[in-house]
């Protein structure tokens, strides 16, 4: 017999951290509602010919392939195998599990195009599947939590994302222990242009988005091996001396990135981008223009987001930014779109870590009803029926065990009520209700019980 395992990558959701999970999520969602998105989702399986070619060189590699069904290897023949893995795949695999939940809604976004209102704005909270290497904070399977208009280029949509990622951080209790890092494609474009290498900026922003996990040296030692000349990395020196400060920053691109039109457009973007989160009210935002934030994923043209966490060893918890071109592989062009991704596994560890949880979020039952005996069941159903009506979570359990036992059973699901149901109470019609936190115990009606729990 096998032992029991685990798929690397992977993890269960026990109770308590599902009810955590659930406390972030429900946050999430109701800042999404709030600013006029819909809840949407889209299957796990797509084909690969939906998924290829979307992610960048490096996500290709990282896709979940399916084998067909039955005999996979019925239409390989022996060149396929000689020929390497890219002219076998086509033959043994036309499926693949979900990368990030974007692409997915670019496909529906065409394929429903007639019936949906423009702009269309959506909000997605499903898993995906990454062929990683599993590590802290990074996995196989995880969920993400999107939300992405479509149908609109106006910046507007930008600066309503940075007011999004306040008011959902601030509802987890992060208002003092996040980033908001933006950048804009056309600006990485514009250095490519500036440095000599116009045309490579995909190749550019695969290296420089690896500058805080490896460092300016390698990704220099990177780009040599992607054919960039010395030149070119001289000319990246700007980008590493940045100022931090707004108003500055912006000054140094626009010298620096002068005779590249479309690096000039960028930094207009990010300048309107930050004028509308001054007029939609934003208080002490906490934003940074980071010109060496890149993102890997190559179908971004225009803003670039990405949030850190403060005071944790771990990434990005939020991610995303627009794109004008992604519906266009799909046969719908000049379908401009952008959004922002939540990453709540890492959003759980940094809460976990910070100790942001509220007490109760893993509480569920509110009243356990103990159970004496059969007359006591009896006695206690009508009592359990009427609890849940006025919204008290409650539950009996299941058997006359032993007290001390249930009284356990409580402790482990942190139950904050006991109410004890013997003969006597029966007779008197009011019911021993015990406090698990004080150790209080007093006999009530069931009318005192419903209010005193609802207080």
């Amino acid at each position: 017999m096998s032992k029991p395992s685990l798929a690397r990558g992977t993890r269960d959701f026990g109770p308590e951290i599902m009810a955590k999970r659930t406390y972030i999520l429900e946050n999430i969602k109701s800042v999404f509602k709030n600013f006029g998105f819909l809840p949407l989702e889209t299957p796990a399986i797509e084909n690969l010919s939906v998924l290829m070619g979307k992610y960048g060189e490096e996500g290709d590699q990282l896709l979940f392939k399916i084998l067909n069904s039955g005999d996979f290897m019925k239409k390989v023949k022996d060149e396929d195998v000689a020929h390497g893995a890219s002219a076998l795949l086509p033959k043994i695999a036309e499926k693949g599990l979900r990368y990030d939940l974007t692409v997915p809604f670019a496909r529906y976004v065409v394929m429903n195009r007639h019936e949906l209102a423009m702009p269309f704005k959506r909000f997605q909270i499903q898993p995906v599947w990454r062929a990683d290497r599993p590590q802290r904070g990074r996995y196989r399977e995880f969920y993400q939590c999107d939300a992405d208009v479509v149908g609109t280029d106006s910046l507007l949509c930008e600066a309503e994302i940075v007011m999004m990622l306040h008011e959902a951080l601030e509802k987890l209790n992060l208002g003092e222990s996040f980033l908001i890092k933006i950048n804009n494609r056309k600006v990485l474009t514009g250095i490519a242009e500036t440095i000599g290498a116009p045309g490579r900026e995909s190749e550019l922003c695969v290296a420089i988005d690896k500058l805080d996990k490896i460092g300016r040296d390698k990704v220099e030692e990177e780009l040599v091996q992607r054919g960039f000349n010395q030149a070119n990395i001289d000319g990246l020196n700007n980008l590493f001396t940045l100022s931090e400060d707004l108003e500055n920053c912006l000054s140094q691109l626009k010298s620096w990135l002068s005779v590249s039109e479309i690096g000039m457009k960028g930094i207009a973007e990010l300048e309107e981008v930050f004028g509308l989160v001054r007029d939609l009210g934003l208080e002490k935002p906490r934003v940074q223009l980071d010109a060496t934030l890149a993102r890997g994923l190559s179908y971004y043209t225009g803003a670039i987001f990405e949030v850190k966490a403060l005071g944790v060893s771990i990434g990005s918890i939020c991610g995303g930014g627009r794109y004008d071109n992604l519906t266009g592989t799909f046969g719908l062009p000049d379908v401009s779109g952008v959004g922002i991704s939540f990453g709540i596994d890492r959003i759980y560890d940094v809460m976990e870590e910070l100790d942001l949880f509220p007490e109760n979020t893993i509480q569920s039952t509110e009243v356990l009803l103990i159970n004496f005996d059969s007359e006591s069941q009896k006695a206690g159903l009508p009592i359990l029926t009427a609890l849940r009506q006025a919204g008290i979570a409650a539950e009996m359990y299941p058997s006359a065990v032993k007290l001390k036992k249930q009284f356990d059973y409580a402790n482990k699901k942190n139950i904050p009520y006991v109410l004890v149901i013997g003969s006597e109470e029966i007779k008197m019609k009011k019911y021993s209700l015990k406090n698990m936190l004080t150790g209080e115990q007093e006999h009530y009606t069931l009318d005192e019980i419903k209010n005193l729990i609802h207080v």
